[in-house]
């Protein structure tokens, strides 16, 4: 039988990605996304055409109090498609980034970041953890910037580091169920992410460049895969660790 994912902020970037390549890998995606659902459709469109099934469900990482309905809709919904009331993989991506200076950043942009990366995931994991099969996996989107610093993205990190100890948490209080918790921590990525900070500004990306032993900043393809390869069965002994995937950036 074929297992089913749900990658939230899955219509662009590293989401995206993400899905299209669980999809390669044989396995079904929900896509979960924001506010384009013309880009949502279109990676649903393209994981149907790979041979696999694919839904798209709205869902907005800042809004906690919808979660109990969206988590209604997806119940319908596996039931629809798939005849199942539960899925295999949870992939936490959805977020956005803020670069500010401490000096310079607002309230606004701080709860911001901590109601989406912190709260929200927090309270997304409960509201469908009784949707999640036994022996599931959950992966949390981190960062590189948890180990190491760059000047404009401290409030960004502190949300990133305290999603790593959710993971471990998460990893002890849900083994009882066979449920592994990673997070995946990518380094820079050429993505929209930030505004395309990385992708757009030469200078920011050489500095990363710089800083990274195989001499670029990451990709799309560098991230989506790996996480696929993560959800493999063979990977069913590994939980509770903080994989860093950023082309050995800052050793």
């Amino acid at each position: 039988m074929n297992k089913i994912a749900l990658v939230t902020g899955a219509n662009r970037g590293l989401g995206r990605n993400t899905a299209i390549s669980i999809a390669r890998g044989g396995n079904d995606v929900i896509v979960a996304y924001r506010s384009n659902a013309d880009q949502a459709k279109d990676v649903v469109d393209e994981i149907l055409d790979l041979g696999r099934q694919a839904v798209a469900l709205q869902l907005d990482m800042a809004d906690t109090a919808s979660f109990p309905a969206f988590a209604d809709t997806l119940r319908a919904r596996l039931k629809e498609v798939w005849g199942r009331d539960s899925f295999d993989y949870l992939v936490n991506n959805a977020g956005h980034g803020e670069f500010a200076m401490i000096e310079d950043t607002t309230e606004v942009q701080f709860d911001g970041l901590f109601q989406v990366h912190v709260k929200g995931v927090f309270f997304l994991v409960q509201a469908l953890l009784p949707l999640l099969a036994d022996n599931g996996r959950i992966v949390n989107f981190s960062t590189g910037l948890s180990r190491v610093t760059f000047p404009g993205f401290a409030a960004y990190s502190a949300a990133k580091a305290a999603v790593e100890m959710l993971t471990v948490y998460m990893a002890r209080e849900f083994g009882v169920r066979g449920i592994c918790v990673n997070a995946v921590a990518p380094g820079a990525i050429e993505t929209d992410f930030g505004g395309g900070l990385v992708r757009d500004n030469d200078e920011v990306n050489a500095q990363f460049a710089g800083m990274t032993a195989l001499g670029r900043v990451g990709v799309p393809d560098d991230i989506g895969p790996m996480i696929a390869s993560l959800l493999q069965d063979e990977n069913r002994w590994v939980t509770a660790q903080r994989i860093e995937v950023s082309g050995g950036q800052t050793i």
